[in-house]
């Protein structure tokens, strides 16, 4: 039996009504994956994309705290696990007034693929909560993280599941998290990755979120002959993916102009240097302020109030904020402004008609499965330097990096180069991590 792109879609969507995240990430996956399962009967008859679609486990539950003034606060807590074909569930925990099943289940799905893609025996699930932290204290966020780890701890342990952080989930929310962790089960578990180095924690966590991304476009210009050397650069987002995006987009010489927040972003005609990234990092890792403060102390740049970057001149956009920031309109705006290269980092940040606008003007462009990979593959190596209670040095830590990520690039040789020549990343991320997953599945059967 073969598959049905819009007769599949209809299954999920009668299973997973008004998600429309979560379908739509489905879509953009099985539309590439459909092809390939019908041109290969080992992967027919199987169900293996109704058991890819569909969590081993779903669990809600609520999240009780008092703030500063003696309060309750009441918020709800979310736990998808969607694949466990390889051990051990990997993917990060996010607090944001956003978040809902059908996001969660979104970024469960979608990090199923990704970590196959890494080459490290990590699976897939999603964390999260609709709890705020922004403008909350120190002492509310504890009390938020020790409530929500009171019912965490009961699903979390080393050889089955083991967290990192996400949006708004940074050090200060993961050192409370472990604490009460380590509290509640009174022994020292490496069950949370991100962690401080002086718990833990790996060197270049930080930095690899953007790393990554950067040497994947390097590698991406490679196969073309071209450098990020004197590229113009537009970076959605300042937190650490940005920050560390734009530091190695410039130690490579590229020319960083914007970065972004909820509430607008700036532009710099003359370009980011070292110094201002330092005071971005400042702003927002310290100060937990807006972008717009940036331009206090550098008034020759420019704020934008409540719009996104895409509609200036440049070579390359990176969009690291959130999902589907790049919409239709915005596509239009980048290709018009002679964007040829666009390489994801946030998850499914570009909408469904984005992508297409993208491919039918032959724009080179990464999926966040290949170049946000990095990220998940450093969680991976702190697990492994927690195993074996031994700390890589930087060099060591980043070294691995790169030859995890020089793999994920050649394998598009396999599953993504056309007959053209040129590389679909978009078809060789769903299908490598398709088949990595599937063999997985097969050989341990109906589970």
């Amino acid at each position: 039996m073969t598959y049905n792109l819009k007769e599949f879609m209809d299954y999920v969507e009668s299973k997973n009504p008004w998600e429309k995240e979560f379908l739509q990430s489905v879509e953009e996956v099985v539309e590439t994956i459909i092809p390939f399962i019908n041109e290969n009967p080992k992967y027919q008859n199987k169900a293996l994309l109704e058991r890819m679609v569909e969590p081993e486990r779903s669990i809600t539950f609520r999240v009780p705290w008092i703030d500063d003034n003696g309060n309750i606060q009441v918020n709800r807590g979310f736990r998808f696990e969607f694949n466990s074909a390889i051990w051990p569930y990997k993917w990060g925990l996010r607090f944001h007034p956003s978040v809902n099943a059908s996001i969660l289940k979104f970024l469960g799905f979608e990090q199923v693929f990704k970590n196959a893609l890494t080459t490290l025996p990590m699976w897939g699930w999603k964390w999260g909560s609709d709890f705020n932290p922004k403008w909350k204290s120190d002492n509310e966020v504890m009390k938020f993280c020790q409530s929500f780890m009171s019912e965490l701890y009961r699903h979390i342990w080393p050889n089955t599941d083991v967290p990192a952080g996400d949006i708004w989930v940074g050090a200060r929310e993961i050192g409370f998290l472990f604490g009460q962790y380590k509290k509640l089960k009174n022994e020292f578990s490496w069950v949370l990755t991100w962690k401080a180095l002086e718990f833990g924690g790996s060197l270049i966590r930080p930095e690899a979120t953007g790393y990554w991304l950067v040497y994947f476009m390097k590698n991406m210009l490679e196969t073309k002959q071209d450098s990020l050397l004197g590229k113009k650069v537009l970076i959605s987002g300042s937190g650490n993916v940005a920050q560390y995006a734009c530091e190695k987009a410039i130690e490579l010489g590229a020319r960083v102009l914007t970065m972004s927040d909820s509430s607008g972003y700036i532009y710099l005609e003359t370009w980011i240097d070292k110094l201002e990234l330092e005071h971005i990092k400042y702003l927002k890792n310290e100060k937990r302020a807006r972008i717009s403060e940036f331009c206090e102390k550098f008034p020759q740049a420019k704020f934008f109030a409540w719009k996104r970057p895409w509609d200036n001149k440049a070579d390359i956009a990176f969009p690291c904020a959130t999902q589907n920031e790049i919409e239709e309109d915005d596509a239009k705006n980048l290709v018009k402004n002679w964007i040829f290269a666009v390489g994801e980092w946030a998850n499914m940040p570009s909408s469904p008609e984005a992508i297409n606008i993208f491919k039918e003007n032959k724009i080179l462009f990464s999926p966040a499965k290949a170049s946000n990979a990095g990220w998940v593959a450093v969680s991976g190596l702190e697990m492994s330097q927690n195993s074996i209670r031994y700390n890589w040095t930087k060099k060591e830590v980043d070294e691995k990096l790169k030859e995890i990520m020089k793999e994920i690039h050649n394998s598009c040789v396999k599953y993504g180069k056309k007959e053209n020549w040129e590389v679909d990343y978009i078809a060789w991320a769903n299908i490598a991590g398709f088949v990595k997953v599937a063999d997985a599945m097969l050989a341990q059967w109906v589970v």
